[in-house]
């Protein structure tokens, strides 16, 4: 049975319009729950026994210093662990002109104690990132994107034609805006984790336009004069099962990874987890209509 994907494309279009719109609302008015590599500072992960809220670990702390009444208090949620909680708390101390600073090992020592007698818990970790170390990794991260969209626009454009290229650079930037969006959403945390996510999303979904791409490519050379709206749709039927049990295998296994894991790794399997549905999402609807728009040749 063939399905009719091109002739409810402008459906498609609309459902993602509105999910970018969303999305962009949320990350420009709520922002990201930006980890510790990007903004710097001190984190400290506690586990204790007590029935504390993030309120209480607020209240509790206050007292350690100036920096840890602005802390930021987030609860990390891990399955098995219901006779305990576990706590991120991040500071950014600063020195006597106001610049971010990071502790001497005698502060650490002191700072870990006194919060493990405050909540009556267990310090686990306290990782440090000063602010120029911080300002670097995100200029780094910026460049890695940016190259990564230029790299893959043209070697689409290359190996296919340059509407093909504007198609595939289109539908990463789809899909990057989105997950993004739903990181902010429901706050997620932003770190290294999450953009080797979004990295790894390119290349996923990339490979699935270009799956789709060559097929249009094959089908416009068999069957020359065919409409292109036709050839397009004639294509996606073709590769739609194979395409769909592929992100399936890899939507399940990292699925996994989000609901049993904590830190940084259910950061990658969220981002992953929202980006092979949206990425396979954009390779059928959003990527092939740029294709039938632009592209009147193969």
């Amino acid at each position: 049975m063939k399905i009719d994907f091109v002739g409810k494309r402008y459906y498609f279009i609309a459902l993602s319009i509105v999910l970018i719109v969303v999305s962009l609302i949320s990350i420009f008015t709520k922002g990201f729950n930006v980890g510790l590599e990007f903004i710097g500072g001190s984190e400290l992960v506690v586990k204790t026994s007590e029935n504390y809220t993030v309120a209480d670990i607020r209240s509790k702390i206050a007292s350690i210093g100036p920096e840890f009444k602005k802390a930021r208090v987030v609860e990390v949620h891990a399955i098995g662990q219901a006779e305990e909680k576990t706590f991120s708390i991040v500071v950014a101390p600063k020195d006597e002109k106001g610049a971010l600073r990071t502790y001497k090992a005698e502060e650490k020592g002191q700072i870990a104690a006194k919060v493990e007698e405050l909540l009556k818990g267990k310090v686990v970790s306290f990782n440090e990132v000063s602010g120029d170390a911080a300002d670097e990794i995100k200029n780094l991260t910026w460049k890695a994107v940016v190259f990564t969209l230029l790299g893959i626009l043209v070697y689409v454009a290359l190996r296919f034609k340059f509407a093909f290229g504007v198609g595939a650079v289109v539908a990463l930037i789809h899909d990057v805006i989105i997950t993004a969006g739903f990181y902010s959403i429901f706050g997620v945390e932003m770190n290294i984790a999450a953009i080797a996510a979004l990295l790894t999303l390119v290349g996923y979904s990339v490979n699935d336009t270009i799956i789709v791409f060559d097929r249009i490519r094959e089908f416009g050379r068999k069957y020359k004069g065919k409409d292109m709206a036709n050839i397009v749709n004639d294509s996606i039927n073709s590769v739609i099962v194979r395409t769909i049990n592929t992100s399936l295998t890899t939507f399940f296994t990292v699925f996994m990874l989000l609901l049993f894991t904590t830190g940084s790794i259910k950061s990658f399997a969220f981002g992953m987890t929202i980006g092979i549905v949206v990425g396979t999402y954009s390779s059928i609807f959003i990527a092939s209509p740029i294709v039938i728009k632009w592209g009147k040749s193969i």
